[in-house]
C-alpha cells in the first residue's frame, strides 16, 4: 500500500503543477495599464483568460482541459508565436530578465516540488506594476486561474522570468 501511494506521488510530483490551493484574483479584474505595454502581449493575455476555471489536465490545451505549458502555448499561439510545448523547453526560450522589469506577456517560471529548484511550473504575467505581479497559470488544484506572485507559495516557488516577445 506504501509502495502504490509513493509511486502515485512521485507520477503526480512530476507533472506540470502546483498542487497548493491559493487565492485567485476575479474574474473581472481591470489590468491596469503600462506605459511600455505590448498589444501582442495584451491579446495573448485577453486569449488565456478565455480559459479562467478550465480544469486542469496533463497535457491538455482546451477547454476540455488545460495544463500550464498548454496555457502558454495555446495563449500565444493565438498570436502566431510558436513556442515549445514543455515547461522545460520553454524554461529556455527568449531571454532571462530580471524581476523587476517583468512586464504584461513575460512568462514566470517556479519549482514546486519540495527541495528542489528544477522549473515545473509556468505561467504568463498579466499585471505588473510597482511590484505586484499577477500572473494566469494551471493550477492542479483549481484550473486556470490568476494569482499574484507576492503569496508566500509562489513567491517562495518562484525561480526565473523570461521574455520571449
Amino acid at each position: 500500500m506504501r509502495f502504490a501511494l509513493l509511486l502515485f506521488l512521485i507520477v503526480f510530483a512530476t507533472s506540470c503543477k502546483s498542487s497548493k490551493r491559493v487565492a485567485s484574483s476575479s474574474k473581472n479584474e481591470n489590468t491596469e495599464s503600462s506605459v511600455s505595454e505590448s498589444p501582442k502581449a495584451n491579446n495573448i493575455i485577453k486569449y488565456a483568460k478565455q480559459f479562467e476555471g478550465v480544469r486542469y489536465k496533463y497535457g491538455g490545451t482546451t477547454k476540455k482541459g488545460m495544463d500550464c505549458s498548454g496555457l502558454v502555448l495555446t495563449s500565444y499561439k493565438s498570436e502566431q508565436v510558436a513556442l515549445p510545448r514543455t515547461t522545460g523547453d520553454l524554461s529556455k526560450t527568449g531571454d532571462w530578465i530580471d524581476l523587476k522589469t517583468v512586464k504584461k506577456g513575460d512568462l514566470l517560471f517556479f519549482a514546486t516540488q519540495k527541495n528542489s529548484r528544477k522549473v515545473n511550473h509556468v505561467g504568463i504575467v498579466t499585471k505588473s506594476k510597482k511590484g505586484d505581479v499577477q500572473f494566469i497559470h494551471a493550477s492542479t488544484s483549481k484550473g486556470v486561474m490568476i494569482s499574484q506572485l507576492k503569496e508566500r507559495y509562489w513567491y517562495h516557488a518562484f525561480v526565473q522570468a523570461r521574455r520571449v516577445l
